[in-house]
């Protein structure tokens, strides 16, 4: 596909992971999945990992995934190991230019990135990556209630039937990118045009977001930067 055409007029990729917890900075990742998909939006080949993560898997997030601290134990390969293969899938694909779609990706990319380099890995370069939560924020900026990955797949007529496993979300991320694309014509980008937009947008966001938070907490700080995350 050539370098200058929309994103949805060429193959993707989609990437989720289930966690240890909420702070991405000190997650582990217990579940992977990755999905290549087609320029018609056909799944050609899927990549699955079940990581034992080296620490107790706390109850709250087993109750999101389904996947606990013994299941990880017994079932699982050392994070480290999935850690890498993962890194090197995604890799793959940003060499060839292939965007991979990932929704709140600064979560699950600053994951990976540390995790990275806890194991002391190479840390694969993100680009282009596509941000479903980021693009519907930027085309929808006033939209009430929640914007899950849930909530907006039930808006935009996406199915999810097994939400928080990590392959229906990840093929759910392509579907609502895919959806949104259709809706406004401004996403219809190149994805490496739309990797760029997406930085100034997800700053503009966070900047918006804190400054609501301050109305109560003049301390709250959100963290722009997309799609990873420094070390605080």
């Amino acid at each position: 596909m050539a370098a200058d055409a929309p994103w949805h007029q060429g193959p993707r990729a989609c990437f989720d992971l289930e966690t240890t917890g909420r702070d991405p900075q000190q997650a582990r990742i217990v579940t992977a999945s990755v999905v290549l998909v087609s320029p018609a939006g056909d799944v050609l080949q899927e990549w699955e990992w079940l990581a034992d993560p080296g620490v107790e898997i706390p109850e709250e997030a087993a109750a999101v995934h389904g996947v606990s601290t013994d299941r990880a134990r017994a079932e699982g390969r050392p994070v480290a190991e999935v850690a890498a293969e993962l890194s090197e899938v995604l890799a793959g694909f940003w060499r060839e230019g292939v965007p991979v779609l990932a929704f709140n990706a600064a979560y699950d990319l600053t994951v990976l990135t540390r995790e990275t380099e806890r194991h002391g890995l190479p840390a694969p370069e993100p680009f282009p990556v596509l941000d479903p939560f980021v693009l519907n924020k930027q085309v929808h900026r006033y939209r009430r209630g929640k914007r899950t990955l849930g909530a907006l797949c039930e808006e935009y007529g996406v199915v999810l039937d097994a939400a928080h496993t990590s392959a229906e979300d990840a093929l759910a991320t392509e579907r609502l990118a895919a959806a949104l694309a259709d809706r406004f014509a401004e996403l219809r980008q190149p994805a490496a045009a739309l990797h760029e937009a997406q930085i100034g947008w997800a700053a503009e966001q966070a900047a918006s977001l804190q400054e609501y938070f301050r109305r109560k907490d003049p301390t709250a700080v959100v963290d722009g930067t997309w799609p990873v995350h420094p070390r605080p």
